[in-house]
């Protein structure tokens, strides 16, 4: 298991790169009780599951959201691990509350890339004490895993596009700025991520640009996002990603999330 002191180093990666790794942080039992969520999951998908991949694609890009209060597995890692401890650590918070979990699965033989982007323009909410983990529960070689332009969470929002056609749904055009140029060899050296093995997982502020390419092999990931204290509601005129639905009836725009969808741990 890590330490506290490794959440240290962690956590100055995290500041200063906005992403980093933690190697042995799950137990065996852990990742294999999450690794049973994510195939009920795959049998019994939310209303929220969508496939992310064309139907030409050899392989399939699935994702689903909002499952942790239904499948057990994934409410206990995100209530019962290290993870609610850690995600303070991180985002230099005193306390942790649960915003949502996201499954990405891509299955042997996708083509399916997913696109440079940043995850805080899809979302509800402002503010910057936020931190999401990847967790695999396969094997994920360097060519397959999430990747990262350090340094790229320190303030620009990027304009938001759907991944597969590229289309502005969330701000206006010209509202946020165009993501930077990867093909250039400055930003190329910027560029950082890691081989993981089950039991590993990434950890990276929802306004860090990040991308992975397709996978060779299956590759199931969990996603569990925490929200810390300086986060506030932002309700948007246009669907987010996930949506919860009804809650700008319930929370008013900049209070802080305090709600039943996103407890304290």
């Amino acid at each position: 298991m890590t330490t506290i002191a490794s959440w240290d180093l962690a956590a100055e990666a995290f500041d200063r790169d906005g992403a980093c790794v933690l190697r042995n942080l799950f137990t065996a039992a852990e990742i294999g009780d999450l690794a049973q969520g994510i195939e009920e999951n795959l049998q019994s998908p939310s209303s929220l599951a969508a496939v992310a991949s064309g139907a030409d694609d050899p392989g399939r890009f699935f994702e689903d959201f909002c499952n942790w209060q239904r499948i057990a597995a994934y409410g206990d890692i995100m209530r019962r691990s290290q993870l609610p401890a850690l995600a303070r650590t991180l985002m230099r918070s005193q306390t942790a509350r649960i915003y949502h979990d996201h499954l990405l699965v891509k299955e042997a033989g996708t083509r399916q890339p997913t696109p440079w982007h940043q995850d805080q323009p899809y979302y509800n909410i402002d503010g910057r004490q936020n931190v999401s983990f990847w967790i695999p529960v396969d094997p994920v070689p360097r060519e397959s895993t999430l990747e990262f332009l350090a340094g790229s969470h320190r303030g620009t929002w990027y304009m938001p596009r759907t991944f597969m056609t590229n289309q502005a749904k969330w701000f206006p055009e010209g509202a946020l700025a165009e993501l930077p140029d990867m093909t250039l060899p400055e930003n190329k050296a910027r560029v950082i991520g890691w081989a993981l093995e089950p039991g590993d997982c990434i950890a990276f502020h929802m306004l860090t640009l990040h991308a992975a390419s397709g996978s060779a092999t299956r590759r199931r990931v969990f996603s569990a996002r925490y929200l810390g204290d300086d986060i506030v509601h932002a309700p948007r005129a246009w669907k987010t990603s996930p949506e919860f639905g009804g809650l700008k009836d319930e929370l008013a725009a900049g209070a802080p999330m305090d709600h039943a969808l996103f407890p304290l741990v």
